[in-house]
């Protein structure tokens, strides 16, 4: 018994031993894949079209993205049974991505479907599609549609309450999951999604009945203001639960409701060495901070919140609110500076670039953006002041030496030019454009150059005549 006697058959179109063969390896190596497409090939050629369609179905349950396998079935059912053609052509259009091909061959297939489960399960699936393919509204009436069935999956009801969420509909959530425990789906994601509904919604009353969850139950606790009952939970769920961040969260709100300021930042600090850069984090330092009447670190994070959560315009506006209270911490000016370059407001970016460069006279991330702004807008004398002072940071930094002389070559300042080559030329051996400097430098030599008056020095002066 081995592959080549499996093969030899196979090539003598000797198919049934061959079949034989490959089932025999197959029962010894259930695992292997190739196998079942060899068996399930012979029997397409041995017109055993039933026998075929369990082997390549065995294939999907391994690799539901076998494509071969969803093309041999939908050839086997295309005559046979339309049904199960709609929907394997549907499930291979979902693996290659086309979702718009794959919810129309479901809706083929529901027409086509004869049984409650084909129309329950087909509905589900069409479901999933449509929330894939981010079409909530008619994910939502599928999902519907599946709950009318006695039997309609947990899962059918979780979904519809999540999307119902997303299109902030937070009561027609509640009501799904209410209605998923009235028909006997009482587990603990039903139960748990429930209590944080009703906490949403603004009903600890009835999130505390629902949830067996005793973090849950102490946020319901601090939102019903029974701040006692809630802090002698904390007090015994300390050495267990320490290691959550969400019991620190809540230790923060019990400290802040109790206005001890400085204890719910330490919880919030807790916190966030287990939930990292979370919105949650920055949210709560604003709000305490602001209880203190603290408004610049407020600003800051609330500024971190909405940056976090991707609101880049309300970032920018905290951020500048921060700024109107303290205009000398290098490190906001550093996030104005780039969020305003992100958002393509360069020229108000290079205001607080330049409001660092003449705090911090060393920071070359700063001189060198003013450098490069100066050069885009055809400024080269003040663009040649900025490198001047990088190249005296780092006299070794042959970029910024090049950079130098060619902005100096620029203003017609030959001196400075052939100054400034030459050293690229000293610093520089090995950079692939040695050779073209030392040409441009020979030329630079033998060339006469008066220096001219840069554009921005006109413009001055043309404003400055009488």
């Amino acid at each position: 018994m081995s592959i080549q006697t499996a093969e030899q058959f196979e090539e003598n179109e000797q198919y049934t031993q061959a079949y034989d063969e490959y089932k025999r390896l197959y029962e010894k190596n259930p695992k292997d894949l190739s196998l079942l497409e060899r068996l399930g090939h012979l029997s397409m050629l041995l017109e055993n079209f039933d026998q075929a369609a369990e082997h390549y179905t065995k294939i999907l349950e391994s690799d539901a993205t076998n494509v071969l396998a969803y093309e041999q079935l939908m050839d086997i059912y295309v005559t046979k049974d339309r049904y199960k053609y709609y929907i394997y052509r549907g499930n291979l259009h979902s693996v290659e991505h086309k979702l718009e091909h794959a919810i129309n061959d479901y809706k083929k297939a529901l027409n086509c479907a004869q049984e409650d489960n084909q129309i329950l399960s087909t509905r589900f699936v069409l479901g999933t599609l449509y929330e894939q393919n981010g079409d909530n509204l008619k994910a939502i009436d599928e999902y519907l549609k599946v709950c009318d069935y006695e039997n309609a999956p947990q899962e059918t009801y979780l979904r519809l309450s999540k999307l119902y969420v997303k299109e902030s509909a937070v009561a027609s959530a509640i009501e799904v999951l209410e209605r998923a425990r009235k028909n006997g789906l009482n587990s603990v994601d039903v139960n748990e999604n429930l209590s944080d509904l009703y906490l949403k919604n603004g009903n600890p009353e009835k999130a505390i009945e629902t949830t067996n969850d005793e973090l849950t139950k102490v946020k319901c606790l601090l939102d019903m203001n029974n701040i006692k009952e809630a802090e002698q939970k904390l007090t015994q769920m300390d050495e267990q639960y320490n290691h959550i961040a969400q019991f620190h969260a809540l230790k923060a709100q019990y400290y802040y409701m109790n206005k001890n300021y400085d204890e719910a930042l330490k919880s919030v600090e807790k916190y966030d060495e287990y939930e990292k850069n979370s919105p949650l984090t920055y949210q709560m330092r604003a709000l305490i901070f602001e209880d203190k009447n603290d408004e610049y670190n407020a600003h800051i994070n609330w500024g971190k919140y909405n940056l976090v959560r991707g609101n880049k315009d309300i970032a920018i506006n905290e951020y500048l609110n921060a700024f109107q209270i303290k205009d000398n911490d290098v490190d906001l000016l550093n996030t104005l500076a780039v969020l305003l370059e992100e958002s393509g407001d360069k020229n108000h970016a290079m205001e607080f670039y330049e409001r660092i460069s003449k705090i911090d006279g060393k920071d070359r991330k700063a001189l060198s953006k003013l450098a490069e702004f100066r050069k885009s807008i055809g400024d080269y004398r003040t663009q040649t002041e900025y490198l001047e002072k990088l190249y005296n940071l780092d006299s070794r930094n042959s970029t910024v030496i090049r950079e130098l002389a060619e902005a100096y070559e620029r203003i017609k300042n030959k001196p400075s030019a052939v100054e400034f080559y030459k050293k690229y030329l000293e610093v520089g051996k090995g950079n692939p454009d040695y050779s073209k400097i030392q040409h441009k430098l020979d030329k630079l030599e033998n060339t006469e150059m008066q220096e001219e008056e840069g554009l921005i020095d006109k413009i001055f002066k043309w404003f400055n005549k009488d």
